[in-house]
């Protein structure tokens, strides 16, 4: 039976969070709004733009709006971030690993399109991934199981045959409620602060493709 693994980006494959919080310092700070580490933490990692930027604005932020302060907000983190590409300790052997086990591997992200594009192609990325989703993708986002659902599709692979990494309580509950194992990332939250997951990792040095393979 064919087996998937998938990756979550912003806090899986690179520890974009510190980066994610100066481009919105910088973004609330033309608007007089002052958000706390506490508060990023709460309500920034692992959100969508839309629940962000509706949480800290007070109000409800959708459509032509919500396109024209997320491109604001991401260009600045993109002009931030374009030199520091850097994935997470170990990413990239793991990942050579799991090529060469010939297993299918995808990216599901709730970053749109040219932020994946930006580090997947720093990265290579791009030829060893079989499917590739960023919000435009969707029209749900985690924590509904959406994007792990259509990952899946993409890959012909049954749900209960992917594995995913993801760091955020909103990505660990979309790929559980998607009926898939998870890995928790500790890349920004403690494992008390995540949902119970199948495995935990700091970073991959030395994790073992056996040990997630196990999980299945």
């Amino acid at each position: 039976m064919q087996k998937a693994i998938i990756f979550d980006m912003d806090g899986v494959i690179c520890h974009t969070n510190p980066f994610h919080s100066q481009a919105f310092i910088s973004f609330f700070a033309k608007r007089n709004i002052y958000p706390t580490e506490a508060e990023f933490a709460d309500h920034m990692y692992g959100k969508s733009n839309s629940y962000i930027m509706s949480h800290f604005f007070g109000r409800k932020i959708t459509g032509e709006e919500l396109l024209q302060l997320e491109n604001e907000k991401e260009s600045l983190f993109r002009e931030i971030y374009a030199d520091k590409v850097n994935p997470i300790t170990g990413y990239m052997e793991f990942l050579d690993q799991i090529k060469s086990n010939k297993l299918l591997t995808g990216v599901a992200t709730s970053a749109p399109l040219a932020n994946l594009e930006l580090i997947a192609g720093k990265l290579s990325l791009l030829d060893k991934m079989e499917s590739v989703l960023a919000s435009e993708d969707v029209s749900k986002h985690k924590p509904d199981p959406e994007v792990y659902l259509k990952s899946a599709d993409n890959l012909k692979v049954s749900p209960d045959n992917c594995l995913v990494f993801e760091d955020s309580f909103s990505g660990v509950s979309a790929a559980l409620n998607a009926g898939m194992k998870v890995v928790g990332v500790l890349s920004s939250h403690t494992k008390e602060e995540l949902p119970p997951c199948d495995l935990y990792i700091n970073d991959y040095q030395n994790l073992e493709l056996e040990t997630v393979l196990n999980l299945f």
